[in-house]
This record gives structure tokens, sequence and C-alpha cells, in this order.
């Protein structure tokens, strides 16, 4: 029987780039912001990391193509643990026509491609919340309704957040539908019409949110992409906003990302790489 894990305690990769560089890094469980200069493999970490664990996830028995990370979780005998990738660049499919057929919707980039997929795990999110809503509800205890009424703050917040971000340019999330669209000008917007930054604050938030408040990794490389620097400074506190369990895992050029009181979940890559 699987057991999960609340967060991640430490990284370790045997080599990187040819046997030439070996790494280990010890992280904290709430966030890891990891820093350097270009091309000294903080992304290589990052996407071996995540590979690694999407491995595990799969049952993969064939050759593991991330032979010599080593992951060490918290507690010790956890098996496996919930985590999410998020991709920040906003290139265009190959595929884009296949991906519309498939999909019935105008996906033509990686975040739109994202954005499809998490309106899925949205509402599998409503239908998981209003299962326990109902189940509570029909206990007839006084206890259960007050945490009935507390399981429809965590969306509610969502919207919130996201109308106070999107409230320059006049989008409101709407309300009464079960998948996320906008109105603007009283105009019904789809999630694929925004801009990049816009479409990447949604991933990162919706990733969030479905991960309904339970313990679990969240690795982002350069999340800052195409978010000005207001959004930037406030993007660690949102996601713990919507998720208070996750383990944030990233890496940055940007010292926006550490303004709001991060600084000290800053490491180097000099620090954990050794020749």
């Amino acid at each position: 029987m699987e057991k999960k894990a609340q967060y991640i305690k430490s990284i370790e990769i045997d080599s990187l780039w040819s046997n030439r560089k070996h790494v280990y890094w010890e992280l904290r469980p709430d966030v890891n912001i990891l820093s350097g200069n270009n091309g000294v493999g903080k992304s290589t970490i990052i996407n071996r990391s995540a590979a690694h664990l999407k491995v595990m996830r799969e049952n993969v028995v064939t050759r593991n193509p991330q032979e010599g990370v080593h992951i060490t979780f918290y507690p010790q005998d956890a098996t496996t643990i919930t985590f999410d990738v998020i991709s920040s660049v906003d290139r265009p499919i190959v595929s884009s026509e296949l991906m519309e057929k498939v999909s019935g919707v105008d996906v033509r980039t990686e975040l739109d491609w994202q954005l499809y997929n998490l309106q899925r795990r949205f509402l599998n999110y409503q239908v998981n919340v209003g299962n326990k809503i109902i189940e509570l509800l029909t206990s007839g205890k006084d206890e259960d309704r007050i945490l009935a009424a507390e399981l429809t703050k965590p969306k509610k917040t969502f919207q919130d957040l996201v109308d106070s971000l999107f409230a320059p340019t006049a989008k409101t999330v709407l309300r009464d539908r079960n998948e996320i669209f906008f109105s603007q000008y009283g105009e019904v917007v789809s999630p694929y019409q925004l801009s990049s930054g816009e479409k990447q604050m949604l991933v990162i938030m919706l990733t969030a949110l479905v991960q309904e408040c339970r313990p679990a990794v969240l690795f982002m490389d350069e999340p800052e992409i195409s978010l000005h620097i207001e959004w930037q400074q406030r993007l660690i506190s949102l996601i713990r906003t919507l998720n208070p369990n996750v383990q944030i895992i990233l890496c940055t050029h940007s010292p926006a990302i550490i303004m709001d009181g991060w600084m000290d979940a800053v490491t180097e890559i000099a620090e954990i790489v050794k020749e």
C-alpha cells in the first residue's frame, strides 16, 4: 500500500553533464528557490527531479531515464508524493490543429494545453468538494455544517484573487460557469484568449487550487516569465494562500520573486553542487 509523503526532504543527483557535477540539495518543507547564472544547471535540476518523480508515479518498468537521481521524502517510509510541474514558456504546439480536434477548443500553445487539462481538474475538484459538502450537510451535526461552509471558501478565494489581479483589464471570473471563463465589458472571454502573462498566472493559481489544500510539490522553472513585477512579488504568497500545504521548488533569475519575505528560502546553486 502506497504512503503519501508530506514533502521532499532532499534531492541528490549523482552527476550533471557527463559525471562532472554532483548535486545534493536539502529542502525546506515550504519554499525553495534555486538561484544562479545562466547555464549552471538550475533548470536541469528542476526538470530531472520532476521527471524522476513522474517515472515513480507511472511505475515505468523500462530503464529509468533519470538514473542517478535520488529523492528522499518526509516521512522517510513514504513511497510517493503528489506533485505538479508548471511550464512557463508559451511555445506554439506544432500539432495545434490535432489538439483542437481532440479538445474541442482553440489549443495552440503549451500554456493553452495546460489550461485545457486544468479545466478538467477544476471540474473534478468541484465534484469532490460538492460530494464532501453533501456528506457533511446530511450528517445532521452542527459542527459538520460549519465544516461544509469552510469547504466553499478556497474556490471563492481563488475567484476573488483572480478578479483582483485582472482588474486593470476589467476581466472578472464568471461565477455561474463550471469551467473558467471571464466577463470583460459585457463579452465572454475564454481563458485561451488571455495574454501569455494572464494565462501563466491562471495556470499557477488554478494548479494550487485543485491540489485541494493537500500536501503537494509544485515545480516551476523561471515562473516570472511574462509576469510583471507586481505579480512576481506576490506569486509565492498567492500560491500559499490557495494551498498552505504546498512545497514550492523553483528556479529563477528574478529578484522580485523573493521580495515578499523569501530571501532566506534562496539557495545559490554553488552551495549544492560539487565537482
